[in-house]
């Protein structure tokens, strides 16, 4: 006897992502799974008259989306707050800051994102001084596109007790100015967490990114109603734009109980998988932490099991650690975050415990130390199917590429971010970079030629989330100059770095990131047909519908189709 379909999508043009079956006309589900995939007829064998019918009108339909390098909370916060991106000039930059501090009277602490580190028009670089003349008695805060710095007005340096510096970790800098008194640059976590402290969540949203610490004090019954709110909006954002799992790229334990209770409310609407942030402290009892996190939350919907660190910061303020010199600022490579015999060891004691390590490393010397560290938990520990990850690669040397291939670790890198994408600037990534280096920057097409499993991402908040942003991104960005490697991704290239490769990097590839019976019921409609437009168009697709799960998650609840007794559409 053929079983019912809960809901039936058909008329579509289906994507798999299944080798064995790569193209279909419908889907029926049930019981948050797929039952089958096939031509229209044979999926009509499955239909009752309770069945939900999609008609998805001859448009794609692809596994749902897999945004596997995120930061939930901090993006959900972002939300509501002013945007920078693509303003330019103080005059414009004043007008929008103030519109916004008129809109938020009570907010503690104003803080805008996506402020360009050459938004000054007048090559001026931003400082207190400047947003002194702009709000003068009220915290302001604007942070860089890339999320590793934040220029910050004097009352809000001295409210967060910075003005005159402070002693900081590697990595980490308050720019001094020759006043002694900081210049309201804060570069990287440390140098400004206590700046977003002053915020109306008191920095929970970024704590995870931070230090990876749990909030001290706990937050009240009020304080976690209030951030999982926030959670719940950003868990519509994503589904909105067709994303039915998230890999959380910052963590802590309070992030996977305000997940989880959310998902006791029946709300949690996006799988997620929330690692533990490593920032410091005992190895073997951060390790442990971490373990403990992947036993408590090990489900389909929630689930832990990776180590998250960061090696070095970003190109554009010179904290991303190089191999040789920076091309701009010789006798300069960055300041790795950790030396590399504690990341040997942290790496080694988390690999024991067959954990996932996950390390953000930009520069082409942070790389080559986290395959330092990966190599000796491999030499420590023997082989196993870690997959550990790199996250970003925006330098990469060929010798590295090797050894990524032969160790297995996964390329985790994001379209969106390459200087001349997404209306970012070539400057002064360019200049950082150096033109010598340039041909193996961003190298989406030679770490696929190397056999290395790529994933993509946005990095949300840090790009916008939508992954066909990201698509779009990949699949139409154009070399610096004639004499480089073309980088461009096809279509099926882009969606399987979404689906096949995203469900591979968390272990999940026997049952999510295709559509093929017996694989969860993650799926997106799309309202474009994916194979029929050009490459430049991509950027206007957005989805129709989001289902995960077997539930629609995003979009009109299609029409329940009610058959008559003489079998006919009521």
């Amino acid at each position: 006897m053929t079983a019912s379909a809960e809901m039936i999508i058909t008329n579509g043009r289906v994507l798999s992502m299944n080798p064995d079956q790569p193209e279909a006309e419908a889907i029926a589900i049930a019981g948050g799974r797929i039952l089958a995939v096939g031509n229209a007829s044979e999926i009509e064998a499955y239909r009752t008259s309770a069945t939900h019918m999609i008609d998805a009108g001859g448009t794609t339909v692809t596994p749902g989306m897999n945004e596997s390098h995120i930061h939930l909370f901090g993006g959900s916060s972002e939300l509501d707050q002013l945007s920078l991106f693509n303003v330019k000039g103080y005059d414009a930059m004043k007008a929008s800051i103030l519109a916004y501090a008129a809109s938020k009277p009570a907010e503690p602490l104003l803080l805008a994102n996506g402020c360009d580190y050459t938004i000054l028009a007048d090559n001026r670089g931003v400082d207190r001084h400047v947003l002194d003349s702009i709000l003068a008695d009220r915290p302001l805060a604007v942070m860089s596109p890339d999320h590793h710095t934040i220029w910050a007005n004097t009352i809000a340096l001295t409210k967060a007790g910075i003005l005159e510096g402070r002693t900081l970790p590697p990595g980490n800098e308050i720019v001094m100015g020759e006043d002694g008194l900081a210049t309201g640059e804060l570069r990287e976590h440390y140098a400004f967490d206590d700046v977003i402290a002053l915020g109306a969540n008191g920095g929970r949203d970024l704590l995870g990114l931070s230090t990876g610490d749990e909030p001290d004090p706990a937050p009240s019954a009020a304080d976690r109603a209030y951030d999982r709110a926030l959670m719940k909006r950003g868990l519509q954002h994503l589904a909105a734009h067709g994303i039915t799992s998230f890999q959380n790229m910052d963590g802590n334990r309070y992030q996977l109980e305000l997940l989880s209770e959310i998902q006791a409310e029946g709300g949690l609407i996006c799988r997620g998988r929330v690692p533990f942030h490593y920032t410091g402290g005992d190895i073997v009892t951060q390790m442990d932490k971490a373990a403990q996190m992947q036993a408590d939350f090990n489900g389909e919907w929630l689930n832990s099991g990776t180590v998250k660190m960061f090696m070095d910061g970003v190109l554009d303020s010179h904290t991303a650690v190089m191999y040789d010199d920076y091309a701009d600022r010789p006798g300069w490579k960055g300041e790795p975050r950790f030396d590399q015999v504690t990341f040997d060891r942290v790496c080694m004691e988390a690999d024991k415990r067959r954990l996932q390590i996950a390390v953000h490393a930009i520069g082409d010397g942070a790389v080559a130390n986290v395959i330092d560290g990966y190599a000796a938990a491999e030499a420590s520990n023997g082989q196993r199917d870690s997959r550990h990850r790199i996250e970003h690669i925006e330098v990469v040397r060929a010798d590295d590429l090797t050894r990524m291939a032969k160790m297995k670790i996964v390329a985790s890198m994001q379209p969106t971010v390459p200087p001349g994408q997404v209306g970012l600037p070539l400057e002064p990534t360019l200049s950082r970079i150096g033109r010598e280096n340039w041909a193996r920057s961003y190298a989406w097409r030679a770490i696929r030629d190397a056999g290395i499993d790529l994933i993509f991402s946005t990095d949300w908040p840090v790009s916008p989330v939508s992954p066909m942003l990201s698509i779009h991104s990949a699949m139409t960005r154009k070399p610096w100059t004639d004499d480089q490697p073309d980088n461009r991704q096809t279509l099926m290239e882009a969606l399987d770095a979404y689906t096949v490769r995203g469900a591979y990097a968390e272990f999940a590839e026997s049952w999510k990131g295709q559509l093929k019976p017996g694989f969860v019921a993650d799926l997106v409609v799309w309202d474009h047909d994916l194979q029929a437009i050009e490459p430049d168009e991509m950027v206007n697709v957005a989805p129709r519908y989001t289902i995960c799960g077997g539930r629609l998650t995003y979009g009109r609840e299609p029409k329940m189709q009610v058959e008559t007794e003489l079998g006919q559409e009521a």
